[in-house]
């Protein structure tokens, strides 16, 4: 089976929380006063983290808890960029890179090429896109924030004010990893499509990699062009660590004071034959004023019918007990329905799917 992709749905629950913040609050009367990120759908106010800060806390969740070796940041005046190595950094691998420079040209035995006395460069520019892609997390419903009015003060001197925004609310987001990407690397030179130097890519053949045709491009031949695949084991264990990362993530601002866990307190986890994310409107506002979060059974009873031919295996759905009960309050009944959709805990989710994951792993 091909463009196999984990497909993930997630709801966080956050009470005082200020997880990610756009600068200063334009809109207060006090210099040090911080505004939380929101955005508008159509007359709704609603808050959100940025996909970028959601990967910054999924990162330094693998660093701390799965040990992860990060790829260390190199810095220009302009531009920051990674060592671009996924062979040795698995965060270059399933986070993506772009690094500009170049190399010295060598002759097909290895010797450096001179001109006028000087090694012949070339271009050994190399981008990978990230493999795993998600949203931002937004919050269901509309939210109005609230003006917390503080001090800095130790009884010495003047205090000084400021005021942060902050918010409860359950905010959703969506992930997908492409299970054909992780660990496989194009090694045709073409904008966007090589991700490896040739020096890493004769590394990579002689650490176990192997060369496996890219059936979707071809060169002028009409051949399919080469890709370079580290071996199994390793895309495993590097796709499940990324999903396991999310049973103790941790991160977002204002923790001090306003800490607030972050793992997934509803989760959903599937393989699909396609890179369509179906579970993006399972939750939606309801209630008399729309003020209250909705779990849709109907919804997913509905993508689940509509891509039960692009189902891989099991669909996992785990929640933590004491979330959104009268939500969620005849689950159990409606899943008999489904023979291939497995209930459990959040945590019991996430390792159910990486255990089954390695039927699926190509």
């Amino acid at each position: 089976m091909k463009n196999l992709k984990t497909q993930g749905f997630v709801l966080l629950d956050t009470d005082v929380a200020a997880l990610n913040n756009s600068g200063k609050d334009t809109q207060s009367n006090y210099d040090n006063a911080v505004a939380t990120k929101k955005i508008m759908k159509g007359r709704s106010s609603h808050v959100y983290v940025s996909g970028q800060a959601w990967r910054y806390w999924w990162r330094q969740t693998l660093q701390k808890d799965h040990e992860w070796n990060m790829s260390p940041v190199e810095r220009t005046k302009d531009v920051a960029f990674t060592e671009a190595n996924p062979l040795k950094y698995a965060d270059d691998d399933v986070f993506g890179y772009m690094r500009a420079t170049k190399e010295e040209k060598t002759d097909e035995d290895g010797n450096i090429l001179m001109k006028k006395g000087k090694p012949e460069m070339q271009d050994a520019t190399v981008t990978r896109v990230s493999p795993l892609k998600n949203s931002a997390l937004i919050s269901v419903v509309s939210v109005q924030t609230a003006h917390s009015w503080s001090v800095m003060s130790r009884m010495d001197g003047n205090p000084v004010p400021y005021v942060k925004e902050e918010y409860g609310t359950v905010l959703k987001g969506m992930f997908s990893i492409d299970l054909q990407q992780v660990g496989t690397f194009a090694t045709y030179n073409r904008t966007g499509y090589k991700n490896l130097t040739a020096g890493l890519q004769a590394k990579a053949l002689q650490e176990g990699g192997e060369l496996v045709p890219d059936e979707g491009m071809r060169n002028p031949k009409g051949e399919p062009q080469q890709l370079v695949r580290l071996p199994r084991a390793t895309r495993l264990h590097r796709v499940q660590d990324t999903l396991r990362a999310l049973k103790t993530m941790s991160g977002g601002a204002m923790q001090t004071n306003n800490y607030t866990d972050v793992t997934p307190k509803f989760i959903v986890l599937v393989t699909l034959q396609s890179g369509n994310h179906p579970f993006g409107h399972i939750v939606r506002s309801g209630g008399l004023f729309g003020g209250e979060v909705t779990f849709d059974k109907e919804s997913l009873a509905e993508a689940l019918r509509d891509y039960a031919d692009q189902l891989t295996g099991t669909v996992f759905i785990g929640r933590r007990r004491g979330f959104m009960e009268e939500a969620f309050v005849d689950l159990t009944e409606w899943a008999k329905d489904f023979p291939n959709v497995r209930l459990g805990s959040v945590v019991e989710a996430i390792e159910g799917y990486c255990q089954e994951l390695e039927q699926w792993m190509p």
